[in-house]
């Protein structure tokens, strides 16, 4: 099996799929939304999660938003708990007395009064969708996020890490990423590696990736994280997989996706990054000036000066890049409001550059 090579078949692996990666290594500067930590799933490994709490109101939001424009932030990632209404009484009497029928639906509105009273272009991650409800979200978001995790229903049963969530169905996940294919919308998906998976299903998930790609041609990115226990969590006792699956898990993707589809190596997680940019990756995700990583809130991000350092002394080069990847940026897939805004956004980056496109303090 590809992943479980032993070091001299990995190392070549590796060199072969550093080979395809561009040259280049890119990064979002962000600002994450945590609309509600409410959620009808329960995995065994989220810490993010919560029984308490409600919604953040935009009343609250648009100060984080306006502090984070003045740091060069481009990037408003919106998440949530997936429809907590389904669950949570106290959810749909919120949402009821907005005049809303769904998170999805808030959410929305949220990204709409984002494109209206700010730069910031959206970018939304709050579970499996219906077709109408990404069809509302594509009109007022660059892009979208939703990670497949793993293609396997053997993680829903007893005893395993999805036993309790019904939305990490994978056949719900696929069918988002699918109707968003279908959609044009640009979009975000990936792996979460350790969560009690195979090899081989580590691979057959990949390969359904891949075919929607082949198919729609919206996957902008690959995440493939690795699990970080949590405690509090029944998975606290599990182990993180080993560094060297992941790397051969980074590589296998490049080599099945080929040079043109952006792998993401979190660097908060991954702290060896370099080592990742050598197996396949080429972008380091959403990194915020302003708020924490709210999934993995003990890893802190990596400093974008230190970023910029580590990536020029391995001979690469550095770019920050808007939330929809430029390749997308495109009429097929983006509304023209939020298409001119990319487009100025793209410009002004090229324009100034790594030296140039700076926080203000």
């Amino acid at each position: 099996m590809l992943l479980g090579l032993g070091p001299p078949a990995s190392n070549v692996l590796r060199r072969t799929a550093m080979s395809r990666t561009t040259r280049t290594v890119t990064f979002s500067r962000n600002v994450t939304i945590p609309v509600t930590r409410l959620c009808r799933n329960r995995c065994g490994y989220c810490g993010f999660r919560s029984e308490a709490g409600g919604f953040l109101e935009w009343e609250e939001i648009l100060p984080i938003l306006v502090r984070a424009e003045q740091l060069g932030c481009c990037e408003a990632l919106y998440m949530s708990g997936e429809r907590p209404e389904a669950v949570h009484a106290d959810a749909r009497a919120f949402l009821r007395r907005q005049g809303f029928r769904s998170t999805s639906q808030y959410v929305a509105w949220l990204c709409g009064k984002t494109l209206d009273e700010t730069e910031l272009l959206p970018h939304t991650n709050i579970g499996v969708l219906a077709r109408d409800e990404l069809r509302d979200l594509k009109d007022v978001n660059a892009s979208l996020g939703l990670m497949l995790e793993d293609a396997s229903r053997r993680l829903c049963g007893k005893g395993m890490a999805h036993e309790r969530s019904p939305g990490k169905d994978p056949r719900q996940r696929i069918r988002t990423i699918e109707e968003a294919g279908r959609l044009r919308i640009p979009f975000t998906t990936g792996l979460l590696i350790g969560i009690g998976q195979s090899h081989a299903e580590i691979v057959r998930s990949l390969m359904i990736l891949k075919s929607m790609q082949e198919r729609y041609g919206h996957i902008q990115e690959l995440i493939i994280q690795r699990f970080v226990p949590k405690s509090g969590t029944p998975m606290a006792s599990f182990a993180s997989p080993p560094t060297d699956l992941m790397l051969n898990a980074f590589s296998v993707a490049r080599l099945l996706f080929g040079p043109s589809m952006n792998l993401q190596a979190p660097p908060n997680i991954e702290q060896d990054f370099e080592r990742f940019l050598r197996a396949g990756a080429n972008d380091l995700g959403g990194i915020s000036p302003l708020t924490p990583d709210y999934i993995n809130p003990q890893e802190a991000w990596c400093k974008e000066e230190e970023i910029f350092k580590r990536v020029s002394l391995m001979g690469l080069r550095t770019e920050i890049r808007p939330p929809v990847y430029p390749d997308l940026a495109r009429p097929k897939f983006l509304p023209p409001r939020i298409l001119s805004k990319t487009e100025r956004w793209i410009s002004k980056m090229r324009l100034l550059g790594k030296e140039g496109f700076r926080s203000s303090t």
